[in-house]
């Protein structure tokens, strides 16, 4: 587990000195390398709960939650009692936009690459968060969580994967297959982010890490194939994150429209509007 040194220790010395309570929330989240938003990253706030029956957190620079938890949505991890990730989602859920929650939801049930994560199990599933939701009905920010895993897909590599496919839905687009492999019999086989197998459509979101040169020699052999198989390859990258991927949308809506009108591919599927 990768932790940011000065903050760990921070929550390691408050965690010792404050039985029964745990650490939360931001802290949680910067301390288990959570996917949060770029304005809130870099918090270094510490943020501790404890249950009712502690008295009222009142040490200087804490911010204090006297909150109900069950059991299992709180752990011990190198010594620190913690929030376990789907908690840390559910605290969030009140402070987070709803686009926000969804993408820390998403990376919280992607299926995890065992070669390069040393895991093979998520996080949590939509279920348990689901279940998790109904343990706590009058918790501040529920109803935001409830409508966070209506949104919530597994699939999604990237909040940028994330953000892109809930900006594809707001503009009434059909809702894309993720994690889409160009011949689905064949392992290994080169995948597209989102796409829409019907319409040969494969989209990519090239993020930072595409500009290493090993990468970009994968990510051409990636595209090559999807085109000589007849595929339409539209690769995005962080300039089309900053418009909110208005411009985005607006081509692979121009690309669905001309493969509904292509004869070949009509059939079973709907025009988007």
């Amino acid at each position: 587990m990768e932790w940011s040194f000065g903050l760990e220790a921070a929550a390691r010395s408050l965690s010792v000195a404050t039985p029964g309570a745990w650490i939360s929330h931001v802290t949680a989240a910067i301390l288990r390398c959570q996917l949060l938003p770029p304005w809130l990253s870099d918090s270094e706030e510490l943020h501790l709960s404890k249950p009712r029956a502690l008295p009222e957190v009142r040490r200087k620079g804490i911010i204090g939650h006297t909150v109900l938890a069950w059991e299992d949505e709180v752990e011990s991890a190198d010594g620190i009692r913690i929030s376990t990730p789907p908690r840390t989602w559910l605290d969030l859920a009140r402070r987070l936009s709803l686009p926000e929650l969804v993408c820390m939801g998403d990376e919280l049930v992607r299926i995890p690459r065992f070669g390069l994560e040393g895991r093979s199990e998520p996080f949590a599933t939509i279920d348990g968060l689901r279940s998790m939701v109904n343990r706590h009905p009058n918790l501040q920010g529920i109803v935001r969580a409830r409508a966070a895993l209506d949104l919530m897909r597994v699939g999604s590599d990237s909040g940028q994967e994330t953000l892109l496919r809930l900006a594809i839905c707001d503009a009434g687009l059909p809702e894309p297959e993720l994690q889409l492999p160009l011949r689905p019999e064949r392992p290994g086989s080169p995948t597209a982010d989102l796409g829409y197998r019907r319409r040969r459509l494969a989209v990519q979101y090239d993020g930072a890490h595409h500009l290493l040169p090993a990468q970009i020699h994968s990510d051409r052999r990636r595209d090559k194939a999807f085109e000589a198989a007849g595929w339409t390859v539209l690769v995005l990258t962080n300039e089309d994150l900053a418009d909110g991927f208005a411009d985005a949308t607006a081509k692979i809506k121009r690309i669905l429209r001309t493969a509904y009108l292509s004869p070949s591919s009509a059939a079973g599927f709907s025009s988007p509007t």
